[in-house]
């Protein structure tokens, strides 16, 4: 769609629809694509794919038009739907009165025309694009009021500083998704329940993960049916797309690729193979938000820090098959603070206070997945065992027989660089994953449904977590392959399978650990490859020792960010 910057409005423009957001006041208005010859001075300053929303990161600061400004297509889901990932945005303030140049792919209608920008010079890297951002934004900032000018020096470093986050979340985390045709905040379950009336895709998602619906807002109050196709639900996660092949005759060294990217197979492999596709979905929810040591916990609300959904995928023919698990912080009012390299847990209210709170979390929970089975991985001995102890507490005190505790000390039972020793978690779970089922869908609707869900948890949950629910989803996916008839009764996962399968899992743990961390995640090497080395504890090393500065220096600015957005 194509992007015009006039005296009083920023114009979306595409086929017979434009959408005017005004630059007095940002409210946004629907219009027909004809009223563009009554806009003062119309410039064309490109192409964009989409509206994200509006933002405004302080009071005293300007309001933002953030737009997507490059995705990429991550894949197709079952029923040709395209998922999309955002890779750039574009950031307009509404005040900036000279056109902005935002290094936009070229209108090929507008830009050798009279409607040129005055000065477009390309950008080799997207930081001298957010240093020319900044300085539009500075200028305008200073130039009402001469006077102003030393009083407003913290306030524009402040802004840049803002304004590098904004932009860092987006371009370097690489983890907000969306869809204009797949409802990406629902799982299949969920879909297949919804009602059957036609409606627009928006109205529909599950306001959990629906990212950008303050930012949106203004757009979906007004409420008429045209303002639909402006709308665009976003998510902050992950989302990964593969087809595999059951080929038991390939060897493993057949092909030497890289962890990051799996192979293609589906150009190399004999058609008498069945083949399926397999697709990883992580939803972030919107509520308690944040970086690993500013949000911890429950909230009064009973949202918990670092809440996920994430949603393992197999089709195969016409059948859809969905096991879905999440991750959350330990809902107790607790927290880590100061500026050692790992500060000791604290709880930050009694036991008695903590109850309504836990009870609010849990209550809702069940209400919308029926049955928990909560895997705590937190130590059982030293610093992490005040948290460990006061989970059981609050869940003995909860008392509901929808609700199962299991225990499983994940760093006393792999002690060694054993991980494969997670392997007696799954065993002594194996019945509870059976009678969890899954939920399996055709084209005639439903045939079965997932009857609960495990919550696993660690202290960040992100790393152990990560290994513990990649382990419990691949006993779940061998068991659907071998219901539908793709895989033998007793053979496990082929090893081309497996390697990909391994690397989507390893990739979700990377996306979720820097969006809460800021590095990806620590005991990555054994979810990529299966094995634990000395290469793979190294890198952790460095990996912590990230965290530990993004946290002392950088993650104030990226919560500010994220706070304000909420």
């Amino acid at each position: 769609m194509e992007l015009f910057q006039a005296k009083d409005h920023y114009i979306l423009q595409q086929g017979e629809r434009a959408l005017w957001c005004s630059r007095r006041d940002g409210s946004f208005h629907l219009r027909p694509a004809t009223d563009l010859l009554l806009a003062w001075n119309p410039i064309c300053l490109g192409l964009v794919e989409g509206v994200i929303g509006k933002i405004q990161l302080h009071s005293d600061l300007p309001w933002w038009l953030i737009l997507i400004r490059q995705k990429a297509l991550v894949g197709k889901l079952p029923g040709d739907h395209e998922v999309c990932k955002v890779t750039k945005i574009a950031v307009l303030s509404l005040s900036e009165m000279e056109p902005q140049d935002l290094e936009l792919e070229l209108c090929k209608k507008h830009h050798f025309g009279i409607n040129k920008p005055e000065k477009i010079v390309p950008s080799p890297d997207d930081s001298k694009f957010l240093l020319k951002t900044f300085t539009h934004i500075k200028s305008n900032v200073s130039a009402p009021n001469k006077k102003k000018v030393k009083e407003s020096k913290e306030k524009e470093k402040l802004e840049r500083r803002l304004l590098e986050e904004l932009l860092k979340m987006f371009m370097d985390s690489e983890s907000f998704y969306y869809s204009l045709t797949y409802d990406l905040t629902n799982s299949v379950q969920r879909q297949s329940a919804g009602e059957r009336e036609p409606c627009p895709l928006w109205q529909k998602v599950d306001d959990r993960f629906f990212w950008n619906k303050y930012m949106i807002q203004d757009l979906t109050e007004i409420g008429t049916p045209d303002v639909d196709f402006w709308i665009i639900p976003i998510i902050q996660g992950f989302v990964q797309i593969e087809e595999l092949v059951v080929n038991y005759n390939e060897s493993s060294d057949d092909e030497k690729s890289s962890p990051e990217t799996p192979p293609q197979e589906s150009t190399c492999v004999d058609d008498i193979h069945p083949r399926f596709l397999v697709a990883l979905i992580s939803r972030r929810s919107r509520h308690r938000a944040g970086m690993r040591y500013k949000r911890r916990g429950v909230d009064k609300n009973g949202n918990v820090a670092n809440y996920v959904e994430t949603e393992q995928l197999i089709h195969v023919h016409n059948h859809t098959l969905s096991f879905i698990q999440t991750r959350g912080s330990v809902p107790v009012f607790w927290s880590q603070v100061g500026y050692r390299y790992n500060p000791r847990p604290r709880l930050d209210r009694s036991e008695k206070d903590t109850v309504a709170y836990f009870c609010a979390h849990f209550e809702e929970q069940l209400k919308i997945y029926k049955k928990q089975v909560i895997i705590n991985l937190v130590d059982q001995a030293g610093r992490e065992k005040i948290i460990g102890d006061a989970y059981l507490k609050q869940v003995l005190l909860f008392n509901n027989s929808h609700l199962t505790y299991v225990s499983f000390d994940f760093h006393e039972h792999c002690r060694g660089m054993k991980f494969e020793n997670v392997q007696t978690l799954t065993d002594a779970i194996y019945d509870i994953i059976l009678d969890m089922k899954w939920c399996w869908v055709d084209q005639a609707g439903v045939i079965c449904k997932q009857e609960g869900i495990f919550r696993v948890n660690c202290m960040d949950c992100l790393d152990r977590t990560n290994v513990v629910q990649a382990a419990i989803a691949r006993v779940v996916m061998e068991q659907q392959l071998k219901k539908l008839g793709v895989m033998p009764p007793e053979q496990p996962l082929p090893v081309k399978c497996n390697r990909i399968y391994q690397i989507m899992w390893a990739n979700n743990g990377d996306s979720i650990s820097r969006q809460y961390a800021g590095t990806a995640a620590l005991k990555g090497d054994f979810t990529r490859t299966g094995e634990r080395k000395l290469a793979g504890v190294m890198k952790d090393g460095v990996n912590s020792a990230n965290r530990y500065y993004l946290n002392r220096f950088k993650d104030a600015y990226r919560q500010a960010v994220i706070g304000e957005r909420a």
